[in-house]
């Protein structure tokens, strides 16, 4: 089920009514999880298979560590579990990056023809969370103890994984940050505001701005780009850019702001990342779930920046390499993820000798520029997973041709694409707007969520 379906709304109304009826936390954790998994399985019933396959494996094995005393035994009962939650991921996922005949007459070719099971990559990411944080001790020991029991160990995490707000594109929510939340919620405690206001941002830029993109940047697949003009083309990745923005931080904004209504409190995912000044400042703004989940679960286990230059950027560049990867099977992504490592690895020596034209405001402004539009130029091997179609469109881009630019593609992009700069003109500077000024804006983004919708399209990263 997607938010914007107009199922949606009916199927959140009467749960909601259900959830706050109950009168203890287990029957409310009990409708939460019916809930989550009906929602999940709305569409394709057999992914709830593999998903409780997931929670099986991941429960029985993080249980083991919690009520092993022997810290090796933990250690090899955790590097099981993890390793067997990557391999669930890697049959699923990366099957498409070996060639199909390697697999004709094998066990594995029916599963081959299996599609990718929807927000695989998130709830591994959560299930090796769990299993990790139940390792180090790390703030969960406040719900759990050696003396919980396997029910309602099972119970809680269960919830965890499968908490629909969250469950199919994040935010990653660490298990150290939501487990200590389970518990008995009620309707007057409820932050109706922040989730009100939340939850319309997170429908305006998805349903206004990033749905109404889409329709135009539909012209940078292959072989329609090759018909469009050198301006008109920078234009439409200018206006992927603004897209991909909105599709993924209004999907954060609406996780947050339903989680809100539901008693749980999500992390933010985005903190005006075209703002940043720096490549290191945008992915501690972008997808902060997944950057700050790298950076605890792989990055500092791979020794972070502790052992000189050398090792701190083979670091950084695998992590990069890899989180790309996460994304998707196809090669494309790894190279997404190598641009940005090169990025960080090449600005590092530049970021700790600042002089005073880096620190003034017209430098700011260039190092703003400059990296929004290295991101943007990135997100073309995002955009098109075949690599010879991104050379292609680069090269196409740069080389003059007789085909005439659209002036109405330029206007709607600028048109769509001006809201997300002022969104991170606001956020940036800080500006704090009047009451009577905040609900005219909200007022005026509600009324364009309902009159000036894009045609509806499944959100990007559900495909992750």
């Amino acid at each position: 089920m997607n938010y914007t379906d107009p199922e949606f709304p009916v199927f959140f109304s009467i749960f909601f009514i259900i959830y706050y009826s109950c009168r203890s936390a287990g029957l409310q954790i009990a409708a939460l999880v019916l809930a989550s998994l009906l929602f999940y399985s709305w569409n394709a019933p057999w992914l709830v298979t593999l998903l409780l396959l997931t929670w099986a494996i991941t429960t029985i094995t993080s249980y083991a560590v919690l009520k092993m005393n022997s810290d090796s035994v933990r250690r090899r009962i955790v590097t099981f579990g993890v390793l067997l939650n990557l391999s669930i991921l890697c049959v699923f996922k990366y099957k498409s990056l070996i060639p199909m005949q390697y697999f004709a007459g094998s066990p594995f070719s029916s599963i081959i023809l299996l599609p990718l099971p929807i927000g695989i990559s998130f709830y591994t990411f959560h299930g090796i969370s769990l299993l990790v944080d139940v390792y180090r001790g790390k703030a969960i020991s406040s719900h759990f103890s050696a003396a919980t029991t396997p029910k309602k160990y099972a119970a809680s995490s269960l919830l965890y994984l499968v908490f629909f707000p969250q469950l199919i594109a994040g935010p990653i929510v660490k298990a150290r940050y939501f487990i200590p939340q389970i518990g008995l919620k009620r309707f007057s405690d409820i932050p109706w505001y922040m989730a009100c206001n939340t939850l319309i941002t997170g429908f305006f830029l998805k349903m206004v701005i990033a749905d109404n993109l889409s329709a135009i940047t539909f012209w940078i697949q292959y072989p329609y780009f090759e018909w469009k003009s050198p301006p008109e083309l920078a234009a439409l990745l200018y206006g992927y850019s603004f897209q991909i923005f909105a599709d993924f931080a209004g999907y954060s904004l609406i996780a947050i702001g339903l989680a809100a209504l539901l008693g749980y409190r999500l992390p933010d995912n985005f903190n005006f990342p075209y703002s940043a000044r720096s490549i290191s400042d945008f992915w501690r703004r972008w997808h902060i779930s997944l950057s700050s989940w790298l950076r605890d679960y792989l990055y500092i286990p791979l020794g972070g920046n502790r052992h000189g230059t050398w090792r701190t950027n083979f670091n950084l560049m695998t992590v990069m390499v890899l989180g790309g990867l996460w994304h998707g099977a196809a090669w494309s992504f790894a190279l997404w993820g190598l641009w940005h490592g090169i990025g960080l690895v090449l600005e590092r020596p530049f970021l700790s000798h600042t002089n005073a034209f880096a620190a003034s405001r017209i430098g700011i402004a260039l190092r703003i520029i400059l990296v929004f539009n290295f991101v943007t130029i990135g997100w073309l091997f995002f955009k098109l997973q075949n690599f010879s179609e991104a050379l292609l469109y680069l090269r196409t881009m740069i080389t003059p041709n007789p085909y005439v630019t659209s002036r109405l593609t330029l206007l709607l992009i600028a048109m769509f694409g001006l809201p997300v700069i002022i969104y991170h003109v606001i956020g940036a500077k800080r500006f704090i707007l009047s009451s009577t000024s905040s609900r005219l804006i909200k007022g005026a983004m509600l009324f364009l969520v309902v009159t000036a919708s894009g045609p509806a399209v499944e959100f990007i990263y559900f495909q992750f």
